[in-house]
């Protein structure tokens, strides 16, 4: 059970990261095409120095989780009852972690993709 948590945590930590890396550049987009607008939404920027650090964060989130789905123990290895004895619990963490690390891959390469849409 505790495997379970700890694959659900790296997998939320590493999209929430991949979230703050992208908050500076994304951002302010969804707030402008939602109809809100300032001065205030250039304060989003100032987390621009500390992207590089998200990223890392969320790389290394993404890591430890696909570490912790692909080396779970075999459903047979498991003892009865528990949630890694199901063979369809891989299966969901498998296309979870999945759908996960393509929105983190949308959210880190969104800063650099937008350019094009200027």
């Amino acid at each position: 059970m505790e495997t379970d948590k700890l694959t659900k945590t790296t997998l939320i930590s590493g999209a929430l990261a991949a979230i703050a890396a992208s908050a500076c550049c994304l951002g302010p987009l969804v707030l402008v095409s939602l109809g809100v607008g300032g001065a205030w939404i250039a304060n989003l920027t100032l987390l621009e120095p500390f992207r590089p650090v998200f990223i890392g964060l969320a790389l290394l989130c993404m890591a430890l989780a696909y570490r912790k789905i692909y080396q779970a123990p075999a459903a047979e290895a498991c003892s009865p009852g528990s949630a890694c004895a199901l063979p369809q619990t891989n299966t969901r963490y498998r296309l979870l972690f999945w759908g996960v690390s393509a929105l983190v891959l949308i959210a880190l390469a969104y800063p650099y993709l937008v350019t094009f849409f200027y």
